[in-house]
């Protein structure tokens, strides 16, 4: 069975990494990976939070950072160590396919820690604010989305990698934003 999950995942990363590959991806993608790209929304969001609601604001903004620091800690340093897979882009057996769009990197594939944090902070987003702002549910996802393709374009991910830390980040963010919301709710 475990075979069947690993032929699905290769062909879903040859068809994104390989059959959609053309300059403008090749140039875009790479930035969506990239802090100084993403961190300025993140910024603005923890500013216009701590601006609007006061003191609620500023705890909304230490829940919203410890969503990234437990993602980020738990996909980086428990789960990678612990199954210790491969990125794509450093298997040699796929060397014949993998197209160089940026620095490999040497730690492990699964689970993609920028699926884990970026899911996670979007459904900590969306656990807390999803009620009172419903437009930004399709923004959280759709960002998340975005920024997690671009590991598997530029081939640092299989997507198996992404849906694995996709999921590991909304189960986090769950359980935070339960405690935020019956503690200190924003409503």
């Amino acid at each position: 069975m475990i075979n069947v999950f690993k032929h699905i995942d290769l062909i879903l990363f040859k068809l994104i990494h390989v059959s959609m590959s053309n300059s403008f991806f090749n140039a875009l993608m790479p930035l969506l990976r990239i802090p100084y790209f993403w961190a300025p929304v993140y910024l603005f969001l923890l500013v216009w939070m701590w601006s609007t609601f006061n003191q609620k604001g500023l705890i909304w903004c230490l829940f919203f950072f410890m969503t990234f620091v437990f993602c980020d800690y738990i996909s980086a340093h428990f789960i990678k160590n612990w199954v210790q897979r491969i990125r794509p882009c450093n298997d040699e057996s796929l060397a014949f396919i993998i197209h160089k769009v940026v620095q490999c990197g040497s730690g492990y594939s699964f689970p993609s820690s920028h699926a884990t944090n970026h899911f996670g902070l979007s459904f900590f987003i969306i656990f807390t604010l999803g009620n009172q702002y419903k437009y930004v549910k399709f923004f959280a996802i759709a960002w998340a989305l975005l920024i997690c393709f671009a590991q598997v374009y530029v081939g640092v991910h299989y997507p198996f990698d992404i849906f694995g830390g996709a999921l590991l980040g909304v189960i986090i963010a769950k359980l935070i934003a339960i405690y935020f919301n019956q503690k200190v709710s924003l409503i």
